[in-house]
C-alpha cells in the first residue's frame, strides 16, 4: 500500500512496485482521478492494483481502508507512508495551530495509525516492510516551515523507534529522505519561494546536474523492500544528489 499514491513520488513508487510484481493499493484523499490513472497504467502493464480513498489522518477511515485492501488485494506486506501536505511558509509566531494539527495529523499521526493496523498481520507472517518518505527538511530545519519540519521529524522518530521494536519480528523499517523533487509540490515550492516558473532551470545548480525525479526516490524504495535490501533496517537514505553533504 502506497499512501498518496496517485501523484508525484507516490505514483512513481506505485508504478515501480507494480513493475517488481507487487499488487498495489493506491491510496488517495481527494484526487481520485489521478489515483484511477495510476491504477490504469499498472493494469495496462499487466499488473494488479486498486485505488482506495481515505484521509490517513482519519482513524476510522484508515482502519476501513486497510480492511478493504486486505479483502481486495490480500494482506499488506509493504506499507509506504508517503502521503503528505506542505506548510504555508509562515513563522512560528504567525502559524495557525490548526495548520500544525493538520500537517502533524497527516505525516505523523496518519503513519502511526497505519503502522498499528498492518503490524499484527506482518508479525503473523514473519515479514514485512515499512518505508517512510521523509525529507531533507529534517537535516536543515529551515525557518518558516515549523509544521512540516516538526511533522517529518516526528515521522522519522516513529520509524527509528519502530525499527528497534520490530527487528525481531522480521519487519524492516526504513526512511527515504528526498531533497527538492520535480513534483507538483516541488514546483509550487520553488514558485512560491523564489518565483521560479520552471523547476528545471535549477538543474545546473544541483551537484549531479539535475533536480531529483520521483523515479529517483522510487528506486530507493524498490531496493529497500526487495531481496537486495533484505539486510537493511533502521536506515535513512538521503536522496538529494549530494546537496546536503557536498555543499
Amino acid at each position: 500500500m502506497v499512501t498518496g499514491g496517485g501523484r508525484g513520488i507516490g505514483r512513481a513508487i506505485a508504478l515501480g512496485l507494480a513493475e517488481d510484481g507487487a499488487a498495489v493499493a493506491v491510496n488517495y484523499h481527494r484526487d481520485g482521478e489521478s489515483a484511477a490513472q495510476t491504477v490504469k497504467e499498472i493494469e495496462a502493464a499487466g499488473g494488479r492494483a486498486a485505488a482506495f480513498q481515505a484521509s490517513v489522518a482519519d482513524r476510522s477511515a484508515g482502519a476501513a481502508m486497510t480492511d478493504a485492501v486486505a479483502a481486495d488485494l490480500g494482506p499488506i506486506d509493504i506499507l509506504v507512508n508517503n502521503a503528505g501536505v506542505a506548510s504555508r511558509g509562515k513563522s512560528v509566531k504567525s502559524t495557525d495551530p490548526d495548520e500544525l494539527e493538520q500537517v502533524l495529523g497527516v505525516h505523523a499521526m496518519g503513519s502511526f495509525l497505519l503502522c498499528q493496523r498492518v503490524i499484527p498481520e506482518m508479525r503473523e507472517r514473519g515479514r514485512g516492510d515499512i518505508v517512510f518518505i521523509s525529507s531533507v527538511a529534517v537535516d536543515h530545519m529551515a525557518g518558516y516551515g515549523a509544521p512540516y519540519n516538526m511533522a517529518k521529524a516526528a515521522e522519522e522518530a516513529l520509524a527509528m523507534t519502530l525499527a528497534k521494536e520490530e527487528v525481531g519480528n522480521g519487519i524492516r523499517v526504513n526512511v527515504v529522505a528526498p531533497g527538492l523533487v520535480d513534483t507538483e509540490m516541488g514546483r509550487r515550492l520553488v514558485k512560491g519561494a523564489a518565483g521560479i516558473d520552471d523547476i528545471r532551470t535549477l538543474d545546473a545548480a544541483m551537484p549531479l546536474g539535475r533536480v531529483c525525479t520521483p523515479e529517483d526516490v522510487a528506486r530507493a524504495v524498490r531496493f529497500l523492500v526487495s531481496d537486495a535490501g533484505s539486510y537493511v533496517t533502521g536506515a535513512r537514505i538521503r536522496i538529494d544528489g549530494g546537496a546536503t553533504q557536498l555543499r
